[in-house]
């Protein structure tokens, strides 16, 4: 592939349960902190599980008043953390037709669909928000976020359970490749915390019930896990062609080198070692990159004991010795949101030469035989680094980061 047209990456944005933007959320994971808490609202008496990790500020508080009352909050994320990108990449000067966005998420304007139903049946349907379809389709984040920014390159909807995020990346970088668009914003985004959804996990057994210590709650690769915590918020990525990013002396963070997608199809909700492997190698062509150049990877590794120990299998298969980290252990599982955050710190690693420590990982569990960072932040010259995130359906994504 010619120089020029590799696909940088020219800004980072983010809002998660550690900090409303790329910074704050940055410095809490190298700090080690944990944005999970116990939840005190009337509306979480009833429930078995009584921990997730919310925001730390009301996205509708960082946006015009009235803009924010026509977005739900997944729509409110998106739009703040794509704000932040795209003023971090410089604003940068493209034609509209060759700037395109895409966002994935899970579930949408959730909040919007159960919020509105509740109103529908107390008040009547002339009570109901006008702007309810609006905000309840999934398509809403990639949509305003295109409208904000003028982007007429096309705005897409990855909606991969909790590979959305990681999988708009890999379209965007697909677009990129393909000649169709010289810049694209692309992320995830999540906010679906809810009696409803809270209860529907904790249904399935996949969600933690241990209220003692919220903040111990979310241990992945630890042998004492007992589930994984519910979290909300956003990533986003600027992704520049190289010779537009080269023409206006654009920042770079490093290079978006390749992306792996695939299928299990075998399972709706178990996670699946082989497809994981098949994700990562596909990434690794991609990246026109071996196993041995991978140095650090941060895991999908949302604290369930299946999910890991498939993941940890696949690490070792895929990429053998390389450090893992695990950042799902400091601001919950956001879902959709999740492989996006992840990407961001997965840059500020090499850009920083840090890699975050696990928290929570005081028994590494003996069936994950890995580099586990735990403890300490581990330092060093970090050239190239995997991501990894899976959804529910069997969805596999994995992209490859370097420098």
């Amino acid at each position: 592939m010619a120089d020029d047209s590799a696909v940088l990456v020219t800004g980072v944005g983010a809002i998660t349960p550690l900090g409303a933007d790329a910074a704050s959320t940055w410095s809490g994971m190298l700090a080690g902190k944990s944005g999970v808490r116990l939840l005190t609202e009337d509306w979480a008496e009833e429930l078995s599980v009584r921990i997730a990790a919310g925001l730390p500020v009301d996205p509708a508080g960082l946006l015009d008043r009235v803009q924010a009352r026509k977005l739900d909050r997944c729509e409110q994320v998106a739009m703040i953390s794509s704000r932040e990108a795209w003023q971090d990449a410089g604003r940068p000067q493209v034609e509209p037709e060759r700037l395109a966005v895409v966002i994935g998420t899970g579930t949408g304007g959730v909040l919007t669909t159960l919020g509105q139903d509740d109103l529908m049946e107390r008040s009547g349907t002339r009570r109901m928000s006008p702007h309810t379809v609006p905000m309840l389709m999934p398509n809403g984040p990639a949509a305003w976020v295109s409208m904000d920014l003028g982007a007429r390159g096309g705005a897409r909807t990855p909606v991969s359970a909790c590979a959305s995020g990681a999988e708009a990346i890999a379209m965007g970088l697909d677009l990129i490749r393909a000649g169709r668009a010289d810049v694209v914003v692309a992320g995830g985004a999540e906010a679906c915390l809810h009696p409803f959804t809270l209860a529907a996990f904790a249904q399935m057994k996949a969600l933690s019930t241990r209220h003692d210590d919220p903040e111990a709650v979310s241990r992945p690769f630890d042998a004492d896990r007992s589930g994984f915590v519910m979290a909300e918020g956003a990533g986003m990525l600027v992704l520049e062609r190289a010779g537009h990013a080269r023409a206006r002396g654009a920042r770079v963070y490093g290079t978006l080198a390749g992306a792996g997608i695939t299928s299990s199809a075998q399972h709706i909700t178990a996670s699946d070692t082989e497809g994981q492997v098949l994700a990562i190698q596909t990434a690794l062509r991609s990246a026109d990159l071996t196993s041995g150049d991978i140095e650090h990877v941060h895991a999908h590794a949302t604290s369930t004991e299946s999910g890991d120990l498939a993941e940890a299998r696949a690490i070792a298969q895929a990429v053998g010795g390389a450090a893992v980290t695990a950042t799902k252990s400091m601001t919950g599982h956001m879902l959709g949101a999740s492989g996006a955050v992840a990407a961001v710190a997965a840059l500020l690693t090499m850009e920083s030469g840090t890699l975050p420590a696990i928290r929570n990982l005081d028994r590494p569990d003996p069936g994950a035989e890995l580099d586990l960072v735990r403890g300490e932040n581990r330092s060093g010259t970090w050239s190239a680094g995997l991501v990894n995130s899976f959804g529910f359906g069997g969805h596999n994504v994995s992209l490859v980061l370097t420098r």
